[in-house]
């Protein structure tokens, strides 16, 4: 698309649709490539010769392609590239396993830093919601009901739970739809362009699968699981309050995720808004396991000890 009006000539090489129009197109000597690891590797094993005029290498979201596995993959295309070219490395975050990863790839590499990578956009509310384990997705589906809730993209840690999430809502009377790793292309292009239209209004979605979503009806990002790091946190309320426009980011933090928000917000530099709905914080309690015969009786020999009222705490 961004070729459309120059005389440059461009091929997609990805995975889920045939490999013989993408063989074709390689054919024809196209002057660039957009490629997935994986794809690219399929056309390599067949022609090991398709790109031996290459001048220039452009690895895009390395750190993605980092937490996906793709290192050994593309150690091996890099094998079937010459030598003599520019490559050039984009990562949205740094950590030591990129700059590791750019030392091995790139000959004495020019570091260049664009915007702030703690930069939320300006026009975005952030609210954190307390909420038990239990009823998790209860507030979820109470969050969702209330109004200008336009387009609601929503943040899960796995694919499994974000399939699961969908079912939910589906069932719940929402038009919601998933983008994850594990969906075909054909699929992954329905559910975007089915989100951009509004014949879905909520998006359930991996951070990976979501890097790099751009739709403008964006209103809100839920977090369905906190995020594991202050990047990711970056990354996902960045789809929404983009060109000016205002958004709402909101987050539901279950006990065992307080450490990672409380990490976040070290890194942002400040406290993030807190909204508690006491209906969803406390979870009902279970009832304890009936006891079988020698657990019962290995039960009644337990002590049990009442603090002695007289004694004093001692000062340390």
């Amino acid at each position: 698309e961004l070729a459309c009006h120059s005389s440059l000539r461009g091929a997609a090489i990805y995975g889920g649709v045939p490999l013989g129009p993408q063989a074709d197109a390689l054919h024809a000597q196209v002057d660039v490539v957009a490629a997935t690891p994986g794809r690219l590797l399929d056309h390599l094993g067949r022609n090991p010769r398709w790109f031996g005029r290459l001048q220039v290498l452009v690895l895009d979201e390395a750190d993605r392609m980092l937490d996906m596995g793709f290192l050994p993959d593309l150690r091996k295309i890099l094998a079937h590239l010459p030598r003599q070219r520019q490559t050039l490395l984009f990562s949205a975050t740094v950590p030591p396993a990129i700059m590791a990863l750019a030392q091995e790839l790139l000959c004495a590499p020019l570091t260049v830093q664009i915007g702030s990578q703690s930069s939320p956009p300006a026009r975005l509310a952030h609210t954190v919601y307390p909420v038990s384990p239990l009823h998790k997705t209860a507030l979820l589906l109470a969050l969702l009901a209330r109004a200008s809730m336009a387009g609601v993209l929503v943040f899960t840690r796995t694919k499994h739970r974000a399939d699961r999430l969908v079912r939910t809502l589906a069932g719940a009377g929402f038009h919601a739809t998933c983008l994850h790793a594990n969906r075909t292309q054909h699929q992954r292009q329905q559910a975007l362009e089915g989100f951009r239209r509004g014949t879905y209004h909520i998006m359930v979605a991996t951070d990976i699968a979501a890097r790099g979503l751009d739709v403008e009806r964006i209103t809100h990002v839920v977090n369905y699981d906190v995020p594991g790091c202050p990047e990711d946190y970056i990354h996902r309320v960045g789809r929404t309050a983009r060109v000016g426009a205002r958004g709402e980011a909101l987050t539901l933090m279950t006990p065992q995720e307080t450490a990672t928000l409380r990490g976040i917000e070290r890194w942002l530099g400040h406290t993030l808004p807190l909204e508690v709905w006491p209906e969803f914080i406390d979870a009902p309690l279970t009832p304890a396991p009936a006891l079988g015969g020698g657990l019962r009786r290995a039960a009644s020999t337990v002590r049990h000890f009442r603090p002695r009222r007289h004694l004093r705490p001692t000062k340390l």
